[in-house]
């Protein structure tokens, strides 16, 4: 039996093995130390199979593997959902990033169109790519014996087979009672795991094959002549245009905020807070258009137009710098938003994102503005795994739960049932500020926190996090004094 041959039956192999151990542990939700043993495996089996093909990790390709290996530890960390959903996507993006090397792309010069094809190339090959090893003329089964080809070919089968029997098999069940629980007596077994099992192997495998043996495209860095372009007179106008825009709204935003709140509300009739309230978010949409507007209209230019090249990084640049006062004024109203209504997700993960952009635009202006676009795309997504990582160590829903306390502290709303919202992560503070409510919130805040984070008689150690681990101890702890909040509170 050949390599090749060898490793297609690795593959299939590793594949089996992670769907069923997919079907036992990723059914327990939420996830955490379940997806973070099962996304560690998988991690593995790339590393391991990924051997035989060394450029996918060679010649600076390597650190793939830390978002490879650390996004799965981090479920083992915090319990927040938003966290949870953002290390998925840095999996997902840097299994996307290895997909990309294997088929013959630079990371550190590669645009984002190629980052996006590398998205798609790693989705069809997940979708459909076991199929070919399965049933195409694959090495694995050229090298079986004529008897070996027979029980493949039965293998082949029954897989085929399996899609019809699960479907008429249910409606059969479905349409007689007799017929159903025969089914159950003889097979005991609930057929959704074989779904769940056949749907992981098959992404898995499918994954694996694309990474090991897809063909390398051509994924050169030439720039191929497009439909249409622009001079420098269609880019002079537009970009000046907007540049008179964003110059007239940093006027008025000057004007207002050293005006001060007795200006916005005589004005606007509004208060400061509902004033800053209303336009953060707007500003936020502004500040993320801005970036693929500019990117495309480097596109569209003409790399023989030296002019056109200049106007552009002339007119992009001033765009930026009035961006940036834009941005000011969003992160100073979202201070005077925060100061009034309190710290919440849907607060802080928007400053994080325009946090993420500030540095994007400074990257941007560091490599498309100086004729390195090819590195720009490398760079943001470097700055979006940190993102994740500082996140990470900032803990938002502590961070969430600290903020709110320390308000109500200081005479101000606590909003009790948002905080009581809010994941295992702000549990240990929560039940720590508890003393410094007032009694209506203290009540409100202990009888949910019993609630929800009570250790459990049984608990699925498939589900286990640190932060869940420590809310458990903390409520547990403390389980006298949560009761008697509401005893106090009816007196």
């Amino acid at each position: 039996m050949n390599a090749t041959a060898k490793l297609e039956i690795s593959v299939l192999a590793a594949a089996l093995a992670l769907g069923v151990l997919g079907d036992a542990l990723l059914r327990c939700f939420p996830w955490g130390v379940n997806f973070a043993l099962w996304a560690g495996l998988l991690a593995a089996a790339i590393i391991f199979l990924g051997r035989s093909r060394r450029q996918i990790f060679a010649a600076g390709g390597w650190w793939i593997l830390l978002p490879i290996t650390l996004s799965p530890l981090a479920f083992l960390w915090h319990e927040s959902p938003a966290l949870k959903a953002l290390n998925l996507l840095a999996l997902l993006t840097a299994l996307s990033l290895a997909m990309l090397r294997a088929q013959g792309g630079r990371l550190r010069a590669s645009s984002l169109v190629k980052y996006a094809l590398s998205s798609l190339i790693a989705g069809v090959n997940t979708a459909f790519g076991l199929f070919p090893l399965l049933f195409g003329n694959s090495e694995w089964k050229k090298s079986l014996g004529g008897g070996s080809r027979s029980g493949a070919a039965v293998l082949r089968g029954a897989a085929f087979a399996l899609l019809p029997l699960l479907v008429f098999g249910a409606l059969l069940m479905a349409a007689d009672a007799v017929f159903q629980n025969l089914v159950h007596r003889v097979f005991h077994f609930d057929f959704t795991h074989l779904v769940v099992i056949a749907f992981i192997s098959v992404c898995v495998g499918g994954y694996l094959r694309g990474l090991l043996f897809g063909k390398e495209l051509n994924l050169g860095t030439e720039k191929r002549p497009l439909p249409f372009s622009l001079g420098a007179i269609e880019t002079g106008v537009m970009l000046g245009l907007l540049d008179l825009l964003f110059l007239a709204f940093v006027a008025v935003q000057v004007r207002y905020f050293f005006g001060g709140s007795a200006l916005v509300q005589a004005t606007t009739g509004l208060t400061y807070a509902e004033y800053a309230r209303r336009g953060f978010f707007e500003l936020v949409t502004v500040a993320a258009l801005v970036l693929p507007f500019l990117l495309f209209v480097h596109w569209l230019l003409r790399p023989d137009d030296a002019k056109g090249q200049r106007l552009f990084q002339w007119l992009a640049g001033v765009q930026i710098a009035l961006l940036f006062v834009i941005m000011a004024s969003a992160f100073e109203r979202m201070r005077l938003y925060q100061a009034e209504y309190g710290l919440s997700e849907q607060r802080l993960y928007p400053t994080a994102f325009m946090c993420w952009l500030v540095v994007v635009f400074v990257w941007f202006r560091l490599t498309v503005l100086r004729g390195r676009r090819e590195q720009f795309a490398f760079g943001a997504m470097v700055a979006g795994f940190l993102l994740v990582a500082v996140l990470h160590v900032l803990d938002p829903d502590a961070l969430i739960a600290r903020t709110n306390l320390a308000r109500a502290q200081a005479g101000r709303i606590f909003d009790a049932r948002y905080a009581a919202r809010l994941s295992a992560d702000a549990v240990p503070n929560l039940v720590a500020g508890l003393p410094a409510l007032h009694l209506q919130d203290r009540c409100t805040l202990a009888a949910r926190l019993l609630e929800r984070w009570s250790p459990p008689e049984t608990p699925d150690w498939r589900s286990w996090t640190v932060s869940r681990s420590r809310a458990w101890q903390a409520v547990s702890k403390n389980a006298s004094s949560l009761r008697a909040a509401c005893t106090e509170t009816n007196r």
